[in-house]
């Protein structure tokens, strides 16, 4: 091994002996590969090798290590989930991880998990401890950990495959981005969207559109939706379609459909 060779993407780590493994990884590959070497190294501290396992997030140990396909930034399973929820950017690069659902672009990492509890002492039976505490507390069923399935391969042998659990259905082609421009002085109470990525099928209409408004922000009948691309204020009977193919590229943010909505007070109500 040549010195200061893999420095960004790989870690050197004495595992035992004249032992050590590096981890390294490839813009190809989604996952953490591990090459074993037998040669003479000094012992390495865990500090040293602290930043690779840290989550960026919470800033502490990987648990359920948990790498995003697009950029291969790692992060614990639960903070990068949590962090999707309100984005679909990642937290470290701030690439577009997916237009509307990024979570299809996680991967756990657990061959890194694996490197992760060999490198910090008592860490996986801390962590079980206190999964098996919080579930026991709550009266609620532990869950068992999830097992890749193994698939045979072109040689007859098992081999594991970690793939998605989320998968995009082929009709929901448009990628919606749902931007709140305000509300009109008596338009009553709601509830701000929680999500404003959304992916639908470009058959979908505006009037559609407005009727998930409704129902996720708990809108009153008397309030009026005002929907808005770009400068056209759109009809309830235009399709998604349509709209990205009339307007083009004024309407689109890093493959997203952007639609502004506004809450005015109903010209019914005033009457």
């Amino acid at each position: 091994m040549i010195p200061g060779t893999l420095v960004e993407k790989s870690v050197l780590a004495r595992v035992g002996g004249d032992a050590a493994f590096v981890m390294h990884r490839s813009p190809t590959c989604s996952h953490t590969c591990v090459r074993v070497f037998c040669f003479a190294s000094r012992p390495i501290a865990l500090s040293e090798l602290t930043p690779y396992i840290l989550c960026s997030i919470c800033k502490g140990y990987l648990i359920d290590a948990t790498t995003i396909t697009e950029c291969l930034h790692t992060f614990c399973k639960s903070c990068i989930v949590r962090h999707f929820y309100y984005s679909n950017r990642c937290p470290k690069c701030n690439i577009v991880v997916h237009q509307t659902q990024p979570l299809y672009n996680i991967r756990l990492d657990r061959q890194l998990q694996d490197i992760v509890y060999k490198l910090v002492i008592n860490l996986e039976e801390r962590e079980k401890k206190q999964m098996h505490d919080f579930y026991k507390e709550r009266g609620l069923e532990v869950p068992k950990p999830a097992v890749p399935q193994p698939t045979p391969s072109s040689k007859g042998r098992a081999k594991k495959v970690l793939e998605s659990v989320f998968r995009i259905p082929p009709e929901l082609d448009v990628s919606l981005l749902l931007e709140f421009i305000g509300a009109n002085e008596g338009t009553g109470h709601f509830k701000p969207l929680e999500k404003k990525f959304v992916r639908v099928s470009g058959e979908a209409t505006i009037g559609h559109v407005e009727k998930f408004l409704r129902r996720k922000m708990g809108l009153d009948p008397a309030c009026q939706v005002d929907i808005i691309c770009g400068d056209h204020l759109l009809e309830p009977f235009q399709t998604l379609r349509e709209i990205r193919r009339a307007i083009g590229d004024a309407a689109m943010q890093d493959g997203l459909l952007v639609l502004h909505y506004g809450l005015v007070v109903s010209p019914l109500k005033i009457t």
